[in-house]
């Protein structure tokens, strides 16, 4: 079985007369880092909620490492997925870096020297270290977005879900984001994203789903996903600059950076 197994997957608000999601099955495996994209409204911070149980299927099924979400808390699940929120200002509620980061592993029970461990480890990987007595709100959006995914990958959970990370990132935060990727995923972890930000995606995910209108139109290896352009038209989501910049000069080749480019042109 694989890691993640999304089967016939439904949901809709209580209140709501259709599905918000409709049918949506797919798998993940472990250690694998995958994108999900499509505009505003296409379903997909609604799906990566049912990963760790914050929603729960109207119908079907999300097994995550054996666990379905349908019999679990979503205290339990968050042993297993760590999500972080679009907004920082959704998680963040201590006066201090350190302990912000340590409270989800505190919640766990790991023993002091365990979470003394994992948090020294997350603002590494975060570049928070000089930070760790400072308040959170006195740090710029960024940098508050760093402590909310340092606090994720504290609860040494195998699945880490990032919305939105990239939103008020500078080149300097974008290369963070770039290297603590690679680094989870050597570590064997899991990593879903949800973006707006196509650069983001060709520059650190293999594996992009496009959704919209609460359905997966495509799904598969970003050298195909960014060149579909009709999939592209229907999910109103935009080819990178370079590769849109290579189609209007007639480059035949799949470009996704400029490397690409400067090697096809």
């Amino acid at each position: 079985m694989s890691f993640i197994t999304v089967k016939n997957l439904n949901f809709k608000y209580p209140n709501g007369t259709e599905n918000v999601l409709n049918d949506i099955s797919f798998k993940v495996e472990k250690g694998e880092k995958v994108a999900i994209i499509g505009q505003n409204g296409a379903g997909k911070t609604t799906l990566v909620k049912m990963l760790n149980g914050l929603l729960k299927p109207t119908s079907g099924d999300v097994i995550v490492d054996e666990w379905n979400t349908q019999k679990y808390s979503v205290a339990k699940m968050s042993k297993k997925v760590g999500y972080v929120f679009q907004n920082p200002m959704d998680q963040i509620f201590h006066n201090n870096v350190y302990d912000e980061i340590a409270f989800g592993a505190k919640k766990l029970k790991f023993s002091e020297e365990k979470i003394k461990k994992l948090v020294e480890d997350a603002m590494k990987l975060t570049k928070l270290e000089k930070f760790s007595k400072e308040n959170p709100y006195n740090l710029p959006y960024s940098m508050r977005k760093f402590v909310t995914i340092a606090a994720v990958i504290a609860m040494d959970v195998e699945v880490i879900v990032m919305d939105e990370p990239t939103a008020g990132q500078d080149f300097k935060g974008m290369k963070i984001l770039h290297d603590l990727i690679d680094e989870l995923q050597k570590r064997g972890k899991t990593i879903v994203t949800i973006t707006h930000d196509m650069e983001f995606v060709v520059n650190n995910f293999e594996r992009v789903i496009v959704m919209t209108n609460g359905k997966i139109i495509a799904d598969g290896d970003k050298r195909d996903i960014f060149w579909e352009l009709e999939t592209l038209e229907k999910s109103m989501v935009k080819q990178p600059y370079i590769s849109d910049l290579a189609r209007e000069l007639g480059m035949n080749e799949k470009v996704l950076s400029i490397e690409d480019f400067v090697e096809n042109f």
